[in-house]
């Protein structure tokens, strides 16, 4: 894995960019812990509630805000949160959803896999990572798009390979 990989030259073309933010009821989670914590200050006033649920909720936001990772595909380079690999060493590319994401992020999950994991997004993508100096048998990473990610980088969707390789079958 390559860390800290630097912004893409500027002729290199933007094929495919995401943020992984968060899911809307993740805001509504963080404005439900920072309204409880007014329960905890009330008894002391109720000014004093109002105004820790307000830092509460702010700091919950920045954190919220400063850890969304992104997704960036150029001609070149592939970035995935904080690594980044030229895409001459990216091998297969599978998109999942549904019960075949779980299954990549639990029981078929390598030990020395780079993950990009996100809860609050379902679908994966695997992206074999071809570098003989790099141990990371394969990046990990929750995307709202696998169907796009996956065609920007010229693999395939789980379930559309399934059905190819047994034709006839329902996946």
């Amino acid at each position: 894995m390559h860390e800290s990989t630097p912004a893409p030259a500027p002729e290199a073309r933007v094929l495919y960019e995401e943020k992984l933010r968060p899911s809307p009821w993740i805001w509504m989670i963080a404005v439900m812990i920072s309204s409880l914590s007014i329960l905890v200050f009330v008894p002391i006033g109720v000014e004093i509630g109002l105004t820790v649920a307000v830092v509460v909720f702010a700091i919950i936001a920045i954190l919220l805000t400063v850890s969304t990772p992104r997704i960036l595909v150029t001609d070149r380079t592939l970035q995935v949160g904080r690594a980044g690999i030229e895409r001459e060493h990216v091998g297969a590319v599978t998109g999942y959803r549904g019960e075949d994401a779980s299954h990549q992020r639990g029981p078929a999950l390598h030990g020395l896999a780079y993950m990009c994991l996100r809860g609050w997004i379902d679908p994966v993508v695997r992206i074999q990572i071809e570098d003989r100096r790099d141990r990371t048998p394969y990046w990990l990473a929750s995307t709202r798009n696998p169907e796009r990610l996956v065609e920007v980088l010229g693999g395939t969707m789980a379930r559309a390979a399934d059905t190819e390789e047994h034709p006839g079958t329902s996946a």
